[in-house]
C-alpha cells in the first residue's frame, strides 16, 4: 500500500489527505505546529491517517506533497525526500511570502525553486491552480464530457506519469506543459490559473500565457 506524506494541513493540504484516503493511500500529514495540533483532523481522516513532524512525513511517504507558504520551502527537508517523487501545489504570493527577486525578475519558477532545494528528489507541479474546496468536488470519470484538466510539469517522465494516474484517480485530465522551466504558464495571473477547464480550454491558456 503507497503511503502519502503530506507537509502542510491547509485546505490544499487537508483536501488532499482526504482525497489520497479515499483512494485507498496511507497518510502522513504534518503542519508547522506540530502533531499534536492535528488531532481533530486525522480523526476525521480514519484508521488511513496519522499525524507525524515534516521530517517523519518525508521519511514515510513514498509519495510526498509540499503544500506550504512558498516562504517556508527551504525548510521542507532534503534528506528523506532523497529519490522520492514530491509534488509541489506551491504558488508566489509576494503579499505572504515576501519578495522573491528570482521570480519577480522571471529568471525561475517556484517549481524549480523547490527543484533546486531538493536536488536528489523528482519534483512535479501539481494541485496548484485549483481550488482547495475543488479538488474532492469538481472530478468526474475518464471520458465524461467536458471533464475537468488540471496542468502538471516536470522534468522527469516518471514523475509526468505518476501525476497523470494520481489526477486520473482524482477524476481530471492531465496536460502536460513540459519541464519546470515552463511551470509559470499555470502560475498566479495566468489565465488557466484557478479556473474550472477542460483539456482544450487549459492548453489554449497555457499557450496564451505571456511571462
Amino acid at each position: 500500500m503507497t503511503t502519502v506524506g503530506i507537509i502542510g494541513a491547509g485546505n490544499i493540504g487537508q483536501a488532499l489527505a482526504q482525497g489520497f484516503v479515499d483512494h485507498g493511500y496511507d497518510v502522513v500529514i504534518a503542519n508547522s505546529r506540530g502533531p499534536e495540533t492535528l488531532t481533530d483532523l486525522v480523526s476525521a481522516l480514519g484508521a488511513r491517517a496519522r499525524a507525524a513532524t515534516a521530517y517523519e512525513a518525508a521519511e514515510a511517504g513514498d509519495i510526498v506533497v509540499v503544500t506550504v507558504p512558498l516562504k517556508a520551502y527551504r525548510e521542507i527537508p532534503v534528506e528523506p525526500l532523497r529519490g522520492k517523487t514530491v509534488l509541489d501545489t506551491n504558488n508566489y504570493y509576494w503579499e505572504r511570502d515576501g519578495h522573491i527577486a528570482e521570480l519577480d525578475e522571471k529568471r525561475t519558477t517556484t517549481a524549480q525553486l523547490l527543484q533546486e532545494h531538493l536536488p536528489e528528489s523528482i519534483v512535479v507541479k501539481a494541485f496548484n491552480h485549483i481550488g482547495a474546496a475543488e479538488i474532492l468536488t469538481t472530478g468526474s470519470v475518464a471520458g465524461t464530457p467536458n471533464r475537468r484538466a488540471l496542468a502538471t510539469a516536470s522534468d522527469s517522465d516518471e514523475g509526468l506519469a505518476l501525476i497523470t494516474r494520481i489526477y486520473d484517480a482524482f477524476g481530471f485530465d492531465t496536460v502536460v506543459i513540459g519541464p519546470l522551466a515552463d511551470s509559470w504558464r499555470i502560475e498566479r495571473d495566468t489565465p488557466g490559473y484557478g479556473i474550472r477547464q477542460n483539456r482544450e480550454e487549459l492548453e489554449q491558456n497555457l499557450a496564451a500565457a505571456e511571462r
